[in-house]
């Protein structure tokens, strides 16, 4: 990945361009505080939003882009499918209603939200018609593992775009990022912060005043030095600013390997493995 500024990109296997910052909407309330945080985002210079249909927040985010003075054409938006409405009907209608919500006529990236067992492949087959109809420039999943891409890819017509995992410096999962980049699957975090948890931990301050800079530019800049995708979630203008300043500094090898270090297969999350919703 070539980091360059706010306005960088990735380019995915079908030679689309992905921003490599985002704003991220997990627990954002529909209405003004969605609005808001979107329209913080897009003045800062944000150019790509991450909602989904779990996060019963679509119309906000769509209203918000709709009345922003940027063009759509220019903004990146990817949703996701819910386990619920997986397989491949069901699908269809739950990106059509996804669309209706957002008030577009396509989305840039759609993404399959968990691996449900028995349906994750009617799931992806109804995403490569919707993608082959030109209604989604891009398809992928989250919270695939290995085993799980290997059993997708057998099967597809079309090879996930992106992996969406959780990641950070206590969950590298570095043979998934790995396989990943050999498949050239873009990968991309949630959780990059820790659910708010990194904000306690020593050695992040440590290096934060090394730096001089804040325990979440650490963090965002240390995913972007690993390929990542980044979409940091906040609803405060002053923290959607801060977490787009990573690109005046860089981190140190010897700090990239020390956050490394720190690897402990620790979950925040569920286990895509083994989860029953």
């Amino acid at each position: 990945m070539k980091i360059t500024d706010i306005n960088g990109s990735v380019t995915l296997s079908n030679d689309i361009k992905m921003p490599y910052l985002g704003l991220g909407v997990y627990k954002t309330k529909n209405g003004k505080e969605v609005y808001n945080a979107v329209k913080y985002a897009l003045d800062t210079g944000y150019k790509y939003i991450d909602t989904a249909a779990a996060y019963f927040n679509e119309e906000g985010v769509g209203k918000a882009i709709k009345e922003h003075k940027i063009s759509r054409q220019e903004i990146f938006i990817s949703t996701k499918v819910w386990n619920s409405d997986q397989g491949y009907d069901s699908t269809i209608k739950a990106f059509n209603n996804s669309l209706k919500k957002l008030d577009m006529e396509y989305v840039d990236l759609y993404l399959q939200h968990w691996p449900v067992k028995g349906k994750f492949k009617d799931t992806w087959r109804a995403m490569e018609t919707l993608y082959e109809q030109g209604k989604i420039k891009a398809i992928g999943v989250s919270n695939f593992l290995q085993f799980q891409l290997e059993d997708l890819m057998a099967f597809s017509h079309i090879k996930p775009m992106v992996n969406q995992v959780e990641f950070h410096p206590f969950l590298t999962q570095e043979s998934l990022q790995r396989f990943c980049k050999k498949e050239e699957i873009q990968y991309q975090s949630w959780f990059p912060l820790m659910h708010g948890e990194a904000f306690k931990i020593e050695i992040f301050q440590k290096l934060a005043d090394k730096y001089h800079r804040t325990i979440a530019q650490i963090l965002l800049r240390w995913n972007l030095q690993k390929d990542v995708i980044i979409i940091p979630k906040s609803k405060s203008k002053i923290h959607i600013i801060e977490n787009s300043l990573l690109f005046d500094f860089e981190i140190s090898v010897e700090d990239m390997f020390l956050l490394d270090s720190l690897n402990r297969n620790f979950r925040m999350g569920p286990d895509p493995a083994n989860f029953n919703f």
